[in-house]
């Protein structure tokens, strides 16, 4: 053993970046191996594939298959005649080596086959991988952004960007706010008030954070602001990494009304003044409301200088009493669901 006397000075930082420069090897060499492993996939599908069309192969060829190469690579697990088949569905799906090479690959292929599943467009399909590679999804991710519809819904809320933020912050913002958002996570009865979806919302923030997208941190609920010895209070106020600006939410409970976005541009000013650094962009302000009208939506913008969204967004429906003790928990069926994916990759 080394007496501790005896150590170098620098000894302690040169072990730190040595264990920093493992890790990032150790990451390195896991996405290359991920990536040699889908392209691999993809030729076996590739050559059963074609000796399906050449030579007549059927299902029970590819459960020999599966069974021979099982017994060759015992270390494997990827051999099942269910996993197979489909590495021939991807290479039927995406017959285009290269776009495989070049998007594919960069993601795992759990995702990929929740795409080939899940997602029919081709187009869509690419948006969802650029997406995955861009945003770090997990798979249980991936597949959440997919069944709450995330392709149509993306930069699809009514601004006023493209007059009141410079390029490229006014086209970024435009592409992270969507219309509806997604609050299914959410069980409100049809009494709630502004207060109740906004402390629901607060107590399962993490779902909430999901769905507004990577980059929003959290600032706080009902922010205080003093103006002139007058207190104000946001519902929710949030910073955005990549815009580098304040995100100030309000919730109303009813629909879109002309005078919301006067108070939206009360509030936008104000976060500009009292908390925005000389260095961050110009604050913005989505106002989510239960439903809108279009023209109302646009009159009320127009002539507004400050950046303001509009968004709708879909609760869950309350279940009726007598059935909410015979259904399971959203958390009862998270784990459900956890459980099961964990079997499908352990199978694969």
């Amino acid at each position: 053993m080394v007496d501790s006397l005896s150590i170098p000075e620098d000894y302690h930082i040169f072990l730190r970046e040595l264990k920093e420069r493992i890790r990032n090897a150790q990451v390195r060499a896991a996405v290359s191996v991920n990536r040699e492993l889908v392209l691999l996939y993809w030729q076996i599908g590739q050559d059963i594939l074609n000796r399906q069309q050449q030579q007549g192969w059927g299902t029970k060829v590819i459960d020999t298959l599966a069974t021979d190469l099982q017994k060759a690579f015992r270390e494997m697990k990827g051999f099942s005649s269910r996993n197979l088949k489909y590495m021939r569905s991807f290479a039927e799906t995406y017959p285009d080596f290269e776009f495989v090479q070049e998007v594919l690959a960069q993601i795992t292929w759990y995702h990929n086959i929740a795409l080939m599943e899940k997602v029919k467009s081709t187009e869509e399909r690419l948006w969802y991988a650029r997406q995955t590679i861009e945003e770090g999804w997990s798979r249980n991710v991936l597949v959440h952004q997919i069944e709450s519809g995330l392709y149509r819904r993306q930069g699809k809320a009514d601004t006023n960007f493209s007059r009141t933020l410079p390029n490229p912050q006014s086209e970024l913002a435009q592409q992270l706010f969507k219309d509806p958002y997604n609050f299914e996570f959410l069980s409100l009865g049809k009494a709630a008030q502004e207060r109740d979806l906004e402390q629901a919302l607060i107590e399962r923030i993490r779902d909430f954070l999901l769905e507004l997208g990577v980059g929003f941190a959290f600032v706080g609920s009902q922010y205080h602001l003093e103006v002139e010895g007058e207190d104000f209070y946001m519902d929710l106020l949030f910073y955005h990494l990549r815009l580098r600006c304040f995100v100030v939410i309000d919730l109303k409970v009813e629909a879109f009304k002309p005078e919301f976005s006067g108070k939206m541009s009360f509030y936008v000013s104000a976060v500009d003044d009292l908390l925005k650094h000389r260095d961050d962009m110009p604050t913005i302000g989505m106002i989510l409301c239960k439903n809108k009208k279009q023209k109302i939506v646009e009159y009320s913008l127009r002539d507004m200088n400050k950046a303001i969204g509009v968004s709708t967004y879909q609760l869950r429906e309350t279940l009726p009493e007598q059935l909410q003790g015979s259904l399971p928990t959203f958390e009862q069926l998270e784990a459900e669901l956890g459980a099961v994916d964990l079997e499908i990759e352990e199978e694969l």
